[in-house]
């Protein structure tokens, strides 16, 4: 059985693609069994094999005491017979399914497959994709036959950028096989590094499903909280203040209005959206939430804009920091941030905009979106936005902020509402 030999450290494990999701797996195992990590990128390969984390989420001990080998090269891969693919499963510009990084990775892995092996998906797809789309090229690239020559499972990652708390071995794992001897093989061999224990899903598609939907019921309900947050700001209410009162009832789901980006909750909606579109049913309430959810970038900007013009400053020319550039919190990743949007809102109305950011790499950000992190601020703002609520910003004082301002004086936009109550001299708004 393939769980004996990994234990026994008789074969290999190898992660394909290390991320912020397939590092991590790739370390948890090599704490307990022999590792392959294979990367395309060799830049990163290297960092790794140095100790280094591309990604920033972990600290050079975390590479300590592992039983890994960190490669580009395909030859490797060879001495493997257990696979996990944890690749990115973006959007194109069309909001539809990009499936090139795992028609890839498995075209990998397929180069190199034999009798016996396994190979496991992590990468958030469409019920269907593992057995529709990803096992058709490795039988092409192989030769050989599914279920007969070679087993396959799905298992969905759950990683959470940022978080120390939930990480891999304490969340719950789902996992699946292609029959139930491959199901029981790849839940064992989770187990060995999920305390939290493994959730035999029945097959691989509702192992699939439970993945989507986590993500699509976060974005849906967002979405209600930000179209909320809309109405209220007409009314004149402010929606955490409301949040606060509402939350006081026990079963009450405390949900927050914001930016929803990243390469989760803003993009796995789309692939469901999708498969329901290809079986003749169009989600109504799933598409209504991605398009109050991607919206929300240009409503704070033009609320910003608004404000601007009523202090009877001209809009041309003003001068606006935005704090913040990553999709969330306290991590680097800047993939699908909608912090872009608000920034493209506002110079669409000739405002002249800086963005700092503690955590985003400045050469990243010009090259997927035009945008310079500046090293700090200058300056003499009309308006700051705080759209990202770093740890490094929670703190800062009215004070702070004045000082930043043109004359001490301007307005504060605090997208996640993290300074409510404290400001009383500078006009303040928020979601």
């Amino acid at each position: 059985m393939i769980y004996d030999q990994i234990v026994n450290k008789e074969t290999k494990i190898a992660l394909i693609g290390l991320g912020y999701v397939g590092l991590p797996i790739a370390l948890e195992f090599a704490r307990k069994c022999a590792v392959i990590g294979f990367d395309i990128n060799e830049e990163r390969v290297e960092m790794m094999r140095k100790g280094i984390d591309p990604s920033n989420e972990l600290e050079k001990e975390e590479f300590e005491g592992c039983d890994i080998h960190f490669t580009a090269d395909l030859d490797d891969l060879k001495d493997a017979t257990f696979f996990i693919v944890a690749v990115p499963t973006p959007i194109d510009s069309s909001k539809e399914p990009n499936l090139k990084p795992l028609i890839s990775a498995s075209t990998t892995v397929g180069k190199v497959l034999k009798k016996g092996d396994y190979v496991v998906y992590e990468s958030t797809v469409y019920p269907g994709c593992t057995e529709e789309d990803c096992i058709p090229v490795l039988e092409k690239v192989s030769g050989l036959k599914f279920k007969e020559d070679f087993k396959v499972g799905y298992s969905p990652e759950r990683i959470n950028p940022g978080d120390k708390v939930h990480t891999l071995a304490s969340i719950v794992k789902v996992s699946s096989g292609c029959c139930e001897e491959s199901a029981e093989q790849i839940a064992k061999t989770y187990e060995l590094v999920v305390e939290a224990g493994v959730h035999r899903a029945s097959s691989i598609k509702v192992a699939e499903a439970a993945k989507i939907i986590e993500n699509t019921q976060r974005d849906v309900n967002i979405a209600l909280i930000n179209e909320l947050s809309i109405i209220f700001n007409r009314m004149d209410i402010n929606t955490f203040d409301v949040l606060e009162a509402a939350g006081t009832k026990w079963n009450f789901l405390n949900f927050r209005p914001g930016l929803v980006g990243g390469h989760c909750i803003g993009v796995d909606p789309y692939y469901l959206t999708h498969k329901a579109k290809e079986l003749g049913y169009h989600a109504k309430v799933i598409n209504s939430g991605r398009y109050v959810n991607d919206s929300m970038g240009f409503y704070i900007a033009k609320q910003t804009v608004k404000k601007i013009l009523a202090k009877g400053k001209p809009i041309i020319d003003s001068k606006v920091l935005v704090m913040g550039a990553t999709f969330k919190e306290d991590v680097s990743d800047i993939r699908n941030s909608k912090v872009i949007d608000v920034i493209r809102e506002l110079e669409s109305f000739s405002v002249k905009v800086e963005t700092i950011d503690p955590h985003a790499c400045d050469k990243e950000m010009f090259e997927e979106y035009g945008v310079n992190i500046q090293s700090e601020a200058t300056g003499d703002y009309d308006a700051i936005i705080v759209a990202v609520n770093h740890s490094e910003y929670v703190n800062l004082s009215e004070k702070d902020f004045q000082k930043m301002l043109k004359d001490n004086d301007g307005l504060i936009v605090d997208v996640k509402g993290i300074y409510k109550n404290h400001f009383k001299e500078l006009e303040y708004w928020s979601l």
